[in-house]
């Protein structure tokens, strides 16, 4: 079995992490050499246009596909090198999920209640301890009121709620949610990331948001955007007190180097200097400039 993470290192570690699809005669890379990092207890979003590979991440780091190549841990585990009863035991006791969809998080004939119950069935729970966790983990996400209610007679908000619940029920290490607050208006959306920050704080479990939604990544203090299956750059928040005792949010953009000194040069700084194919780099005493090829035009 493998061995629990102890102390400051972190939770999730994936280096050149490469998942190549075959559709018949047709290879996809998903992922193409990412390269995360993400803290124990952090919560981060990770955002970038549709194929770009972070649904992709988010099954990887489920334990639902394998990558192709290149390594990837999460609390200790080497999700490589599993077996099906420790793949089994992973999703089960590591790993929480949440989907956009609200349909396919919870089971429809289930009331509230039982569907925070489940989990803990099929992990062996006794029917009084897996009823207080239920209760108490609804009562902690703000739906103790729907516990014998169905989904359908549940708000979008709720059933979200209501999901971020059943996926906290064994204590997992790690939290997942693929565009949460996809398909809700902005004032139910931010409830289900207060519920997510909630689980954050609360449960000390660490969270990777993927979201389309500005108003999610922004309120997190490090964003993560993946470009053609790899991370490029990152946004690290924090917050500044003036001296009027004021404060405002500071955010920073950093290219994301991988190990081998690769650098994902945004589309528009590349458009903007006409760099192509070649660039020339410049050492100078504490930068490293960035040059168009001027020669080759």
């Amino acid at each position: 079995m493998p061995v629990t993470t102890q102390g400051s290192r972190p939770l999730v570690e994936c280096e050149s992490l490469v998942r190549i699809h075959q559709h018949g005669s047709v290879e996809v890379q998903a992922l193409q050499g990412l390269d995360l990092v993400v803290g124990a207890g952090e919560m981060i979003a990770v955002v970038g246009p549709s194929g770009a590979g972070k649904s992709t991440l988010l099954s990887v780091l489920a334990g639902a596909d394998l990558p192709t190549a290149g390594s990837v841990r999460v609390a200790g585990w080497d999700l490589t090198a599993l077996s099906r009863a420790q793949r089994l035991a992973y999703r089960r006791d590591v790993v929480g999920f949440v989907r956009q969809q609200t349909a396919r998080n919870l089971v429809q004939y289930l009331t509230a209640r039982g569907n925070v119950e489940l989990p803990l069935a099929l992990a062996g729970r006794g029917p009084r301890a897996r009823r207080a966790r239920a209760v108490e983990l609804l009562e902690t996400v703000g739906v103790g009121h729907c516990a014998d209610r169905l989904p359908s007679q549940m708000s979008g908000g709720e059933q979200q709620r209501t999901a971020i619940a059943v996926a906290l029920a064994n204590g997992p290490r790690l939290l997942l949610a693929d565009e949460p607050t996809g398909e809700l208006d902005s004032a139910t959306a931010q409830e289900v990331f207060d519920t997510l920050r909630l689980a954050q704080h609360e449960a000390g479990v660490t969270v990777v948001v993927v979201t389309h939604d500005p108003a999610v990544s922004d309120q997190v203090e490090r964003t993560v955007a993946v470009r053609d299956g790899r991370t490029s750059t990152e946004v690290l928040r924090r917050t500044e007190v003036a001296e009027d005792g004021a404060s405002r949010v500071i955010a920073q953009e950093y290219a994301v180097m991988d190990r081998a000194g690769r650098v994902q040069v945004p589309r528009e700084y590349r458009e903007a200097l006409a760099l192509t194919r070649r660039v020339r780099l410049a050492l100078e005493a504490d930068r490293v400039s960035l040059l168009p090829d001027v020669v080759a035009r």
